[in-house]
């Protein structure tokens, strides 16, 4: 029998085998071969899954070995039966477009335009499912015209790539759940989604980082609910939360400037069964223009998840945010833009502000800040630290280990909002959790399973514990200058010894003898240092 490792290997066999194929054929390492990797990879799950589908429908094909050639014989409206009964979320494949089909034809003159134009098919008529948005309506549809990236012996780059297609099927996948589904989408992206992007760097959030977000996030039964990351990234954060919610019971929503993010998120919601939610995926700029709105304001979400860019140059269109429709959503300020270093400039300040500002009345939302933001001093940092705690939508913050992320150095926290909370807040310092471990060039912090249970059971429960968690009123943090850091609250321990009467004299004795000696070296060099001087001469 196949377990879920074996299908888990021959699924990254897959994957490598196809970067070989790009690799074989000039594309390896190349901008493009992101596109064809993924594209491809998503052929097949969907060709795999569909093939799933009408088997789970039409019995007799189910159980007829040659069932190809048996789909070719029905008729139009019987194929159209089949694709009513069909669940949504299913790609509508027709037989010629099967990736059986493919491998018949790869002999055929010009295969790579029978390649290409069976992808850019499917992608057409399923495009009303399956297509990102932009900010300015267009359709970023499924697939695109993947040949035109080879230079030469398009028809044999072609058949190379169907070739690694017929060695297995996914059928035997589709019942997996998430984990299966996160280790095998982290592998598939793991050469793409780097800082290596260049003005707006991708970054993968850690799966501890989301785990503890989502966990701390949802700790009851939820139903029908919305979620929002206004910095979506490849969606590691939305996909821990759904999974948390159930995928039945949320509807996802995001925005992001990347076009790749966008549709490495498709892919992801596609995976984890969430394509219901792939219409909401747009791909714009949250801050200067946020796409989801609600009878002309922005929607308001039930949960937000975000781990922001820190610091981006956003000087062309950071005038454009100051406007009196945008006072209560930037309520802190707008940072100014630097002489020098405009790359610099804090744009998660302005991700947070718009975080705070698209909570509903019983949102909860958890954000990635740089450590720095919890206890700075003055500035919009302070102003939307002090509205978290005056307007008691304050839940907790939790200060991550350094070199959580293997892609920058940045210390960082995770804020916790919840317009509901009742009681005090959770500060808890995870900065000595974990253990150190060699990634590419660079070294990462990594959470053992027990550790993230050990951070979202304090969490939850509200527990304090010494030098690991404190449990604070919003008065208290008031005192302490809004300051959110644990530390800054852990009670400072004076330890007391017992010592006879004879010890305590001794150490007395042995004070003295040095404060003797000290002043008596005192007058020493300041003898020496008068002589000196009454022998400095003008010249």
């Amino acid at each position: 029998m196949t377990t879920n490792i074996d299908f888990k290997e021959k699924t990254m066999q897959l994957i490598d085998s196809l970067k070989s194929v790009c690799a074989n054929y000039g594309l390896g390492n190349d901008g493009n071969e992101f596109k064809i990797i993924t594209q491809v990879f998503l052929y097949k799950f969907l060709n795999d899954k569909f093939i799933s589908e009408i088997k789970s429908i039409d019995t007799k094909l189910a159980s007829d070995e040659n069932w190809e050639e048996t789909l070719k014989t029905y008729s139009e409206d019987d194929y159209e039966m089949l694709m009513m009964q069909m669940q949504e979320g299913i790609a509508r494949i027709k037989p010629k477009h099967l990736i059986s089909s493919l491998y018949e034809q790869q002999n055929k003159p010009k295969f790579a335009d029978i390649f290409d134009n069976t992808l850019l098919d499917i992608a057409k008529e399923n495009s009303d499912i399956f297509s990102v948005i932009t900010e300015g309506g267009e359709k970023i549809t499924l697939f695109e015209n993947l040949s035109k990236y080879v230079t030469d012996n398009r028809d044999e780059f072609c058949k190379a790539i169907v070739n690694k297609l017929t060695g297995f099927s996914f059928e035997h996948i589709f019942n997996e759940k998430f984990d299966f589904y996160a280790a095998i989408f982290e592998y598939l992206i793991k050469d793409y989604n780097s800082n290596a992007g260049g003005k707006y760097a991708e970054y993968f959030t850690p799966h501890a980082v989301s785990r503890v977000m989502a966990e701390c996030l949802v700790n009851e039964k939820v139903e029908n609910v919305t979620c929002y990351d206004p910095s979506a990234g490849s969606g590691s954060l939305l996909m821990n939360l759904a999974h948390k919610i159930g995928e039945e019971q949320c509807t996802i929503y995001s925005q992001d400037i990347s076009q790749k993010s966008s549709s490495l998120l498709r892919l992801n919601l596609i995976l984890n069964n969430l394509v219901h939610s792939i219409p909401n995926v747009i791909k714009g700029n949250t801050i200067l223009d946020p796409y989801h709105k609600e009878d002309g304001d922005l929607q308001k979400f039930n949960y937000i998840v975000s781990n922001p860019p820190f610091k981006l140059d956003f000087s062309d269109f950071r005038d454009d945010l100051d406007t009196k429709e945008n006072q209560k959503r930037f309520f802190a300020g707008i940072p100014k833009v630097p002489a020098k270093k405009k790359e610099s400039m804090a744009i998660y300040l302005m991700f947070l502000q718009h975080i705070i500002y698209s909570l509903n009345e019983t949102g909860k939302a958890a954000v990635v800040v740089p450590t720095g933001f919890i206890t700075a001093q003055s500035g919009i940092d302070k102003k939307i630290r002090q509205k978290m705690v005056d307007e008691k939508m304050l839940a907790g913050v939790v200060s991550m280990p350094s070199n959580i992320f293997a892609t920058t150095g940045t210390n960082v926290s995770v804020i916790f909002l919840n317009k509901q909370n009742k009681g005090d807040v959770v500060l808890i310092d995870a900065s000595n959790l974990g253990t150190t471990v060699k990634e590419g060039k660079n070294q990462k912090t990594v959470l053992s399973p027990e550790e993230e249970q050990q951070i979202i059971d304090t969490f939850n429960q509200k527990e304090a514990k010494e030098d690991f968690s404190v449990v604070v009123s919003y008065d208290e943090i008031k005192k302490k200058n809004y300051s959110l850091s644990a530390g800054q609250y852990f009670e400072v321990k004076i330890e007391y010894v017992d010592i006879t009467r004879e010890e305590f004299d001794d150490k007395m004795n042995g004070f003295k003898s040095n404060l003797t000696l000290l002043f008596s070296e005192s007058k020493v060099l300041e003898t020496e240092i008068h002589k000196n001087m009454k022998g400095l001469e003008y010249e």
